[in-house]
């Protein structure tokens, strides 16, 4: 492989970043949101909810046409559908219009998982797919860090529709990044995958693992995303600027996550699947303690969910390579799309879910010991081989 692997690795990861950065922000952003447009924690879930809902059905269709054309036009068109759609949504009159810009945006970010995935994969080796899968992957909590950094403070000073407006002008530049300089791999441009999909697939005990293991950790992100913010300014007592600092120490943890952990996954003698196991059982060990009285000290609790951002956000570098790694010749986009596309059942759910058993319960426990069960039964079921 020649030194431009390295040159597409970054335009990858930057328009992971950019493509991701307004969403990533809206969890930062809760307070500020619950405020201007009067809302509790369930419609705030609602709203990461509506971003994840279309790729449903739009990571398996990405999946296909990145195994049959150029990503580079699959991703490239996506990201900017999604920057015209946060441009039009910086107009918003409410929240119900807003819904429908992040309904919109979530079918343009449908390319960006297994368009990126796929091209990184194609240019690395097996010695180093892990590291740079992690690397590229990394791009999801870096533009949650400069999403966390930026946009509460945008908000404050300019209201929320200012933010749509920043997030449009970074996925523009995520477009045009992908698509100058993530060229095909020597000697892939004449592989197109088989006409036939492979919904069979599914089926596979290696697909059954990372099906499993994904959604339970997607619902933990997903809580994190949501739920942060929200429980170190209501339970532990901190101002909205000093929580939406923590949770830029968790973006960044989460990074750091995604690249450490799936470079150990390139050495680990056990193989990648082993490194995903280490993630949910930290996971269960963090989310179990927030739900003590540890959880109600701004200390303890903010390094709980450093923690949890290292290995509640970093299992997914190790992952993807798995996943990436198990798919058969041809279908390596098909097979991501569709893992994807099945852990976007609890990607849409999880948000809301949570947001609407907090307010229920009154407090951020019940979701907490929730996430951490899941965790443990997944733990179980997938560490048999």
């Amino acid at each position: 492989m020649t030194r431009y692997r390295w040159v597409v690795l970054g335009a990858a990861t930057f328009t992971q970043a950019a493509a991701a950065f307004f969403v990533q922000g809206i969890g930062a952003m809760g307070v500020y949101l619950q405020r201007d447009l009067g809302i509790g924690t369930a419609r705030l879930g609602l709203l990461l909810s509506a971003a994840y809902l279309l790729p449903l059905a739009g990571l398996v269709v990405a999946g296909r046409l990145i195994d049959r054309y150029d990503e580079r036009r699959v991703v490239g068109g996506g990201v900017l559908l999604v920057a015209a759609a946060l441009a039009a949504g910086s107009a918003a009159p409410g929240y119900l219009s807003l819904l429908v810009v992040l309904l919109v945006v979530g079918a343009g970010y449908s390319t960006v998982q297994p368009g990126g995935s796929t091209s990184v994969a194609s240019w690395f080796g097996p010695a180093e797919r892990g590291l740079a899968m992690g690397v590229r992957q990394a791009g999801l909590p870096l533009g949650g860090v400069l999403a966390a950094a930026a946009l509460p403070a945008l908000a404050a000073a300019h209201g929320w529709r200012s933010t749509l407006a920043a997030g449009a002008v970074a996925a523009l530049l995520g477009a045009v990044a992908f698509t100058v300089f993530c060229r095909p791999a020597p000697g892939r441009a004449a592989v197109r995958a088989p006409a036939r999909m492979r919904p069979e697939l599914l089926r596979e005990p290696y697909m059954r693992k990372i099906v499993l293991s994904g959604t339970a950790m997607v619902s933990v992100h997903s809580g994190l995303g949501v739920l942060t913010v929200l429980h170190l300014h209501g339970v532990a007592s901190m101002d909205p600027a000093s929580a939406a600092l923590v949770y830029v120490a968790v973006q960044c943890a989460g990074a750091a996550g995604r690249v450490v952990l799936a470079a150990w996954s390139d050495r680990h003698r056990s193989g990648r699947y082993a490194c995903v196991l280490v993630c949910l059982a930290a996971v269960v060990v963090g989310l179990a303690a927030l739900a003590t009285p540890l959880g109600r000290s701004p200390v303890a609790a903010s390094a709980l969910f450093v923690w949890l951002g290292f290995f509640g956000i970093g299992w997914y570098g190790p992952w993807v390579a798995y996943a990436a790694e198990s798919a058969p010749p041809g279908h390596t986009g098909f097979a991501l799309g569709l893992a994807m596309a099945v852990n976007q059942v609890a990607v849409v759910a999880a948000p809301a879910a949570l947001g609407l058993l907090t307010d229920l319960t009154g407090g951020f426990s019940a979701a907490w010991l929730l996430l951490a069960v899941l965790a443990a039964v997944t733990l179980t079921r997938t560490a048999r081989p």
